[in-house]
């Protein structure tokens, strides 16, 4: 056993140091940190119903543990589930051939970025979905020995990846993604109908219980509304010309020097007329979504730099800006002060204060303890990966590609799919945001993981496949002579 530990010295030591960060960081902030979308899922938790706004997943799983009436279990458990990603990044890559070295620096901003190990400490949804994406993709690709995995281990990821779905609807283009990528490795009619199965049928069962309590089959009300939200950054109602019916939701100001898109949607004087503690109706989603596709129509240049610049441009910035908000960016900071509970209305009935009582039977506000939370606003200045370094984590497999190209050597068919999976993931958690909605810095964050996977793997040989030898020349590069020897 010391003989085995000892190989993995260097990720066990990083492995400690990231379980010690998360010790000081519930110290520092207890019970939790709070985020505007935190009451709607206790809400949901207190008695589970399918919100129109938010998927009920994360509620869901606060509501499995609400009889323990603890957010510092519920912290804890999150904070295991970012240590636990770290060591499905190692364990994978190790198993594929990686030195330890390089499969501890892909596990290490999983492990010790202060704004993932923030996000752990939020009652938010972002935590858990992640875990289980990468838990869906460690099953499929841990059958190494084998060329496809199992058809069992294919539904166990299936059923991951639909939890994962029903957690943050930006799971549904992972699922999507999965489905394509099991088509290029070939796993057969058999397995990919098994994936496709468990995936999808529990997002059936979801929308057919949002349809008896929101009279409309979906798993959420806001797709119209967050597209809305996206165009209203350049929409010109003097180029899109819209009908009557929808001339209400042409967005104030001149465009160009209006609010971010995601904060078109909340502010109180958003033409969407939201407010605290009510939903979305479908017929202002359907109209929102009516708007966006003619403004989409008639500005697609407009609409193609606006997502150009918030998928490359803000996401791959070597600094953090202030967006969308100063306000909200302040949230993804472990705070200076407590900061009390918000008064406004909760949809589905209570305040902040009262729902989040409820659950955890007493006060839940956060409450900063010293020296814990002076020690982690200090790392958190520090510590975290810039843009542009996941930039160039996401360019790693190319890189790898290129060396392969130039060494005459051939990636193993078997091998092309396990890494695109993690990469196709990681694609997808940056750049569907800024097409949909808007970017912001916790969706940039939990594609860090697959990336960094994509990056291991890609730098990886695997098994040689018995139809195409891993280490076969590739087509028009000529094998050295072997030499003779004396």
């Amino acid at each position: 056993m010391t003989l085995r530990l000892r190989g993995h010295r260097l990720f066990l030591t990083l492995l400690g140091l990231g379980a010690a960060l998360r010790v000081v960081t519930m110290a520092g902030f207890p019970p939790t940190l709070w985020f505007n979308d935190s009451y709607d899922y206790v809400r949901i938790a207190l008695g589970p119903f399918p919100h129109p706004i938010r998927p009920a997943g994360y509620g869901i799983f606060l509501w499995l543990l609400k009889p323990f009436h603890s957010l510092t279990l519920v912290m804890a458990l999150q904070h295991l589930m970012g240590l636990g990603i770290g060591v499905a990044i190692y364990t994978l890559l190790s198993r594929y051939g990686l030195p330890a070295w390089g499969a501890t620096l892909a596990a290490a901003p999983v492990l010790l970025d202060a704004y993932q190990i923030q996000l752990e400490q939020m009652a938010l949804s972002d935590t858990l979905f992640l875990f289980l994406v990468v838990c869906a993709f460690t099953v499929l690709l841990w059958p190494r020995e084998s060329r496809l995995p199992p058809a069992r281990w294919c539904a166990l990821a299936g059923l991951l990846l639909a939890l994962a779905t029903l957690t943050r609807t930006i799971g549904l283009p992972v699922l999507l993604l999965t489905l394509g990528v099991l088509v290029l490795w070939r796993v057969g009619r058999g397995r990919l109908g098994v994936v496709a199965v468990a995936g999808l049928l529990p997002l059936a069962a979801y929308t057919a219980w949002f349809h008896a309590e929101n009279g409309q089959y979906a798993l959420s009300r806001t797709d119209g509304v967050f597209l809305w939200g996206r165009t209203a950054d350049f929409a010109d109602c003097a180029k899109i010309k819209p009908p009557p019916e929808l001339a209400s939701l042409c967005p104030p100001g001149e465009p160009g020097k209006r609010r971010a898109s995601s904060n078109q949607v909340w502010h109180e004087y958003s033409p969407i007329g939201w407010t605290y503690g009510e939903v979305f109706s479908p017929e202002l989603n359907d109209r929102a979504m009516r708007f966006a596709l003619d403004a989409i129509k008639a500005q697609p240049l407009d609409y193609l730099g606006t997502v150009l610049y918030g998928s490359t441009v803000r996401t791959f910035w070597v600094t953090r800006s202030p967006y969308p908000t100063a306000f909200v960016t302040d949230l993804y900071k472990f705070p200076e002060q407590p900061k009390p509970p918000p008064g406004w209305a909760v949809y589905g009935g209570g305040t902040p204060a009262s729902v989040t009582a409820g659950y955890e039977r007493g006060p839940a506000a956060t409450h900063p303890v010293e020296p814990f939370a002076t020690f982690m606003r200090g790392y958190q200045r520090v510590a975290y990966l810039p843009g542009i370094v996941l930039a160039g984590i996401l360019l790693l497999p190319a890189v790898a590609w290129w060396r392969r190209r130039r060494d005459g050597i051939a990636l193993a068919r078997k091998d092309r799919p396990r890494i695109l999976l993690p990469f196709a993931g990681a694609v997808a958690l940056v750049s569907v945001p800024p097409v949909t909605t808007d970017f912001d810095y916790r969706y940039v964050l939990v594609a860090v993981p697959l990336a960094c996977l994509a990056a291991g793997l890609a730098f990886t040989r695997g098994r040689p496949d018995p139809a195409e030898p891993s280490g076969a020349p590739l087509p028009g590069v000529q094998a050295p002579e072997p030499e003779h020897q004396l």
